[in-house]
């Protein structure tokens, strides 16, 4: 796995060994062609991180700074790695679970991009995570007005219907749906 663009474009980046589905080389890059200038000095947050390659990514392509969340302290060591590779300013990693991420004290406006690649939805337990995600209004609040709310999830599954949540655009690519939310006022 590589980063595709920018300062550390075609480094290459180390994944967790427990990490089965990383972002594709061309999801990735079909998310950033979307999302064009909207990298530029965005905040970012990288839910689920795994390896950090969309906040890298981000980061990379010109992002002000990324705040990786990820419960696997495998995970967390890999993603400091990898910014440490890249050479990549403004990353910081939190070894937390999303849902203690989001209940502790996220200010309105805090963050501009927003990826969140939980696992799969493909049984009860994942597809929850996915749910509880789009049903969580302080995560709403944390993102700027006109920012954007970005998931993956298996592309078989439709993603749940949320009231704070306006599905803007949505891609699938193989296996793969790509959403991308706005905050509904």
């Amino acid at each position: 796995m590589r980063i595709i663009a920018g300062t550390a474009g075609s480094q290459p980046i180390n994944v967790p060994r427990n990490l089965t589905r990383p972002t594709t080389d061309r999801v990735r890059e079909a998310v950033f062609s979307s999302l064009g200038e909207q990298v530029i000095d965005a905040r970012v947050l990288d839910l689920f991180a795994g390896s950090g390659s969309l906040g890298i990514e981000a980061l990379s392509r010109g992002a002000a700074s990324a705040t990786f969340v990820d419960s696997s302290e495998d995970a967390c060591r890999i993603i400091s790695e990898n910014l440490r590779k890249t050479r990549l300013n403004g990353g910081t990693v939190q070894k937390r679970s999303i849902s203690a991420f989001l209940s502790s004290n996220l200010t309105e406006d805090n963050y501009d991009l927003v990826f969140a690649d939980p696992p799969y939805a493909r049984d009860e337990e994942t597809a929850a995570q996915v749910e509880d995600l789009l049903q969580n209004a302080a995560l709403q609040h944390a993102i700027s007005a006109e920012g954007r709310l970005v998931v993956e999830s298996f592309a078989k599954a439709p993603l749940p219907d949320s009231p704070l949540w306006e599905v803007a655009k949505e891609k699938i690519y193989g296996k793969t749906r790509v959403s991308f939310l706005t905050p509904q006022s």
